[in-house]
């Protein structure tokens, strides 16, 4: 029967009958993981554990480690040194990287009406004094991607589809207008005109038609820009956020960090 140590790789270190694994690879984060006046950094050692259906004892036996040890690195109440990091890996089977808990990210959850679209109604770039930021910001229930923007529907034609006042989610920006061929869209034509409506192929190359539920179809223009609509927020079912309400959700996302 081959021992364990016929198993290890060629580099180890061996320490009172111990061992650990040198670093296979370089581990950035791993220099984190080993300062003992930090907080615990989170790991995965339980999550890998529990899919191979191991003990916690099978595992302290693989990793000649006592149970614990081994119960108080799983719960967070030890860091996870990089000998010790290596040595879990390979009694897993996995990449020591693998090992190491990606810290949460924060969703984004707030964004700014960069303007008002026309479902009906033409919104002209004159006929707004639109500050860098947007008009306004409102949160979302939904997680936003970074390229997301938000425009306030005015106008009609567009009903019951969409109703004044409702507020139109878009990302995927672009030129490219054969995405959003027979769709609704947010588009803004040659003359710098904005509207919300279904894009349709024009009569001449290059130009579109726009057409809506309630008015008379707007024909030939050429686009310049548009984004695909990806949700709506109903008139009512939002608020403008406050400065000090802006603060308070930045409180909160930085408590579920």
């Amino acid at each position: 029967m081959r021992s364990w140590r016929g198993l290890l790789p060629n580099r180890q270190i061996f320490v009172n009958g111990d061992f650990a694994y040198l670093a296979l690879a370089q581990i950035p984060q791993a220099v984190e993981i080993c300062h003992m006046d930090k907080a615990p950094a989170p790991n995965r050692i339980r999550e890998f554990r529990e899919e191979r259906d191991m003990t916690i004892e099978q595992l302290a036996e693989a990793t000649h480690l006592s149970v614990s040890y081994v119960s108080r690195l799983e719960s967070g109440g030890r860091n996870l040194s990089v000998g010790k990091l290596n040595l879990f890996a390979h009694a897993l089977g996995v990449d020591p990287r693998d090992l190491l808990a990606e810290a949460p990210t924060e969703e984004r959850r707030v964004i700014a009406v960069m303007g008002r679209i026309g479902a009906g109604a033409e919104i002209l770039p004159e006929d707004e004094q639109v500050p860098p930021e947007g008009l306004y910001e409102i949160e979302t229930p939904f997680p936003l991607p970074d390229d997301a923007l938000a425009f306030e529907v005015t106008g009609e034609s567009m009903w019951p589809r969409y109703d004044p006042g409702d507020i139109i989610i878009c990302w995927k920006q672009g030129t490219n207008v054969e995405d959003v061929i027979g769709w609704e869209a947010a588009v803004k034509t040659s003359s710098g005109k904005r509207y919300l409506k279904r894009v349709l192929r024009g009569p001449t190359p290059h130009t579109y038609d726009l057409e809506s539920h309630n008015a008379p179809p707007i024909r030939g223009v050429e686009i310049v820009w548009l984004a695909a609509i990806q949700s709506v927020i109903r008139s009512g079912q939002w608020t403008k956020l406050s400065a000090s309400a802006r603060t308070n959700l930045s409180r909160r996302m930085l408590a579920m960090r």
